[in-house]
């Protein structure tokens, strides 16, 4: 990778695990804050809230005006905020400014992998996303572990205030360094598409993020049923036609790819930030570490998954989208040995875990944006990171539900055994996706024969 090419994946990287590390680092300040159930529930679900409903239309608009321009409005918006957070006198400018904060991680999170396709070249794209995936396990584990640190010795408005130098030096590496690329064709914004996309993924998130803690009231049940309308309400206006141009490009709903694609990154992501929400939540209420021990027992996954991105370049070449297959084959193992071991067994499986959970995102994603057409680009590096979020939000809420229903000394076994089931479910739709991109080869092959 050239110089140039390796600064413009430093940035964006480094942007990125800013962004991911504020989805789990807040949860070790929400004791310290000290503001109230209601409010504390609102400073972690907000910024879920507007991060997935930004995702797609910020997509769009990164085609539209340029990925570098939307990276670094991202940043700036997410660092301000970090900044207002740190100084919020209140839980109420505290929620405010978490709600500004996730548009912030929404308006940047596609143009990463936009970014990526334009700066990294093809032969060397899977490394590139190997160290994506490798930033993410960190990210997520990192979180709690870094948060309880700083809770320890500052108080919980460092959480926010650490944000600020990791966003001042991304807007600067992002002026020097990104290029100013953007998507092909003409790119007006579908207003109503992007309403429907944020106000359906608002509908989703809001119930599962609050329901267990609230009791599950009936508008939490109205709220999950109204997303349903709504979403389809939304494919159903993505078909072109009328002089407008919508939100996604019409080839990613003809692209099988893309569409298995989406749907794995969805069902894999079902299954990774809640098997972390379990894990910390054994360690720490069921087995009574202190959040630095707990945090030094989880990594294991997140150093195993920076080998195991650096690595899917390698597998990938030798097995081709089977590596995926593997890799989420592999984590249903680790689930199942976790659920029946011993206590010994965690720090070697946790290793296995991450090193298939960066092997499982590097080649996924590199298969699925490969395969993308270069004016779908957008569209699909906006859906990727929604289907991880809306993944994660279902997953963590289903794991809550299994861990909490069981009783104490079978939750983590019961809650280890929905992951494994979300682990299967993505190994066979990996398998679907490994066998669509064998026959598109073969195909593409047959046409290249002919006279």
């Amino acid at each position: 990778m050239t110089g140039p090419a390796s600064r413009s994946l430093a940035v964006v990287l480094a942007a990125t695990f800013m962004q991911l590390l504020d989805v789990t680092i807040v949860t070790a300040a929400i004791p310290a804050l000290d503001v109230g159930q209601g409010a504390a529930q609102l400073v972690l679900t907000g910024y879920t809230l507007t991060y997935a409903g930004t995702l797609i239309t910020a997509a769009r608009l990164g085609d539209g005006h340029g990925y570098r321009r939307l990276f670094a409005a991202g940043v700036a918006v997410f660092t301000v905020a970090s900044a207002a957070c740190a100084a919020a006198p209140t839980a109420q400018v505290l929620v405010a400014c978490r709600l500004v904060q996730g548009v912030g991680s929404g308006l940047m999170a596609p143009q990463v992998l936009s970014l990526i396709q334009v700066v990294v070249e093809a032969p060397r794209r899977p490394r590139a996303l190997g160290l994506l995936a490798a930033t993410m396990g960190l990210a997520s584990l990192l979180g709690p572990l870094i948060g309880a640190v700083l809770l320890e010795g500052w108080g919980w408005r460092w959480i926010f205030l650490v944000n600020v130098p990791v966003g001042l030096a991304a807007l600067v590496g992002a002026a020097r360094w990104l290029p100013a690329a953007r998507g092909a064709g003409r790119h007006r914004i579908d207003a109503a598409g992007a309403a429907l996309a944020t106000g359906g993924a608002a509908l989703l998130i809001l119930p599962l993020a609050v329901g267990r803690e609230a009791g599950w009231p009936a508008w939490t049940w109205f709220c999950l049923a109204a997303a349903v309308l709504v979403l389809a309400g939304f494919v159903a206006s993505q078909r072109p036609g009328g002089g407008r141009e919508p939100l996604l490009h019409p080839s990613v709903f003809r692209d099988r790819t893309a569409r298995t694609g989406v749907l794995l990154v969805f069902v894999f992501n079902a299954g990774v930030p809640s098997f972390s929400y379990v894990l910390f939540l054994h360690l720490r209420s069921g087995l009574g570490y202190p959040p630095l021990a707990a945090g030094l027992t989880a990594a294991p996954f997140a150093a195993a998954a920076m080998v195991g991105g650096r690595a899917a370049r390698a597998l990938t070449d030798r097995w081709g989208a089977g590596a995926s297959t593997a890799a989420a084959a592999t984590l249903t193992l680790v689930m199942l040995v976790l659920a029946a071991g011993p206590r010994w067994v965690m720090p070697p499986s946790l290793a296995l875990g991450g090193a298939a959970f960066g092997v499982f995102t590097a080649s996924v994603f590199a298969l699925v944006l490969d395969r993308a057409r270069p004016e779908a680009v957008g569209s699909v590096s906006g859906l990727l990171p929604t289907a991880q979020q809306l993944g994660g939000t279902v997953g963590v809420s289903a794991a809550g539900l299994v861990y909490h229903a069981s009783a104490a000394g079978t939750a983590f076994r019961h809650a280890l055994l929905y992951e494994a089931a979300a682990f299967a479910l993505a190994a066979l739709i990996a398998r679907r996706l490994t066998a669509g991109s064998a026959r598109a080869a073969v195909t593409r092959a047959r046409r290249a024969r002919r006279p």
